[in-house]
């Protein structure tokens, strides 16, 4: 070796940069003859499997199927179990608002509607028979003021009964026993009775009551015919006045079927003799008429006054 000659500097260890980039050259040139060589035979299942295998040569993450998302531990899930769904019947969806910003919705039910409508109604109702029972026992208190020396001698008795105004025409000092005609004395008494029924609204009964005795005498064949009669006679006296408006009575005779008091004693019984007055203060036909042409919110709501005898 000549004295020019200089010797080779030592080579480190481990080897050449370039030799990594080839290798990756290398591996991407065979990655694409294969896929190239794959193509050409254009076999899906050979495709299929040369793609599996390079996903598990080149380190992809399997896939595991599973049957349900996978979730945490639940306290709530293990102690409680949750109800069974049940969907909502709803027939119609409204929004009932006059601005157009508002974003509430009114849902209703046509069945709920129609509940909520019928109690309503329902309520209503029973109101105007209040209201109606409240006039019968303002104006009974009317026909007692002016009957007040009548009721004082015991030949008439007036009460309120609900719906009813009842005017009792006690046998005493308006017929004798067993006849029809009316004494001279109950002819002013009934035109009382008439002023007050001008003034005075609803339907008109006329009931004549007998007691339990039979009839003996013969001019009527039982005491149907005889409250009847008795009824007739206070009627056609009522009747005297054209003001009267006769499609408002009924008249009616029951005999011993309406009892006032067991029929033991004489004094019981001459009580149950009797011809009675009875003004209806509306009927239920006539109530819902009026309550149809009403509106239940302008009702006012008190409480039912109670029975009142004069």
């Amino acid at each position: 070796m000549s004295d020019e000659e200089h010797e080779c500097p030592p080579c480190p260890a481990g080897l050449p940069g370039w030799l990594a980039t080839f290798a990756d050259l290398m591996s991407l040139l065979m990655c694409f003859f294969v896929l190239l060589l794959s193509f050409s035979e254009m076999d899906v299942l050979k495709f299929k499997q040369l793609a599996g295998s390079m996903r598990e040569a080149f380190g992809v993450q399997n896939q595991i199927k599973v049957e349900d998302v996978p979730k945490g531990t639940s306290i709530i899930a293990q102690e409680f179990s949750p109800g069974r769904p049940e969907p909502t019947p709803l027939n119609e969806v409204r929004q009932m608002t006059v601005n157009n910003d508002m974003n509430t919705l009114d849902i209703r039910s046509e069945e709920g509607e129609n509940e909520i409508q019928d109690q309503q109604a329902s309520e209503a109702f029973e109101e105007m028979q209040k209201e109606q029972e409240r006039e019968a026992e303002e104006e009974a208190v009317e026909f007692a003021a002016a009957l007040a020396k009548e009721i004082g001698q015991g030949s008439i008795e007036v009460e309120s009964e609900g719906r009813k105004i009842i005017i009792r025409l006690k046998e005493q000092g308006s017929f004798d026993s067993g006849r029809a005609e009316l004494k001279f004395a109950a002819i002013p008494v009934l035109a009382k009775i008439r002023d007050m029924l001008l003034t005075v609204q609803g339907k008109v009964a006329i009931e004549g009551h007998t007691d339990n005795i039979p009839y003996k005498g013969r001019r009527f064949e039982s005491n149907w015919d005889l409250s009847t009669a008795r009824a007739l006679a206070v009627a056609h006296e009522l009747f005297g006045d054209p003001r009267i408006k006769q499609d408002r009575f009924r008249i009616l005779g029951y005999a011993a079927t309406k009892p006032l008091t067991p029929n033991e004693t004489r004094a019981q019984r001459g009580r149950n003799r009797r011809v009675e007055i009875v003004v209806q203060k509306g009927e239920d036909q006539e109530l819902l008429k009026r309550l149809q042409a009403s509106d239940p919110e302008d009702i006012r709501r008190e409480n039912q006054p109670p029975k009142e005898v004069f």
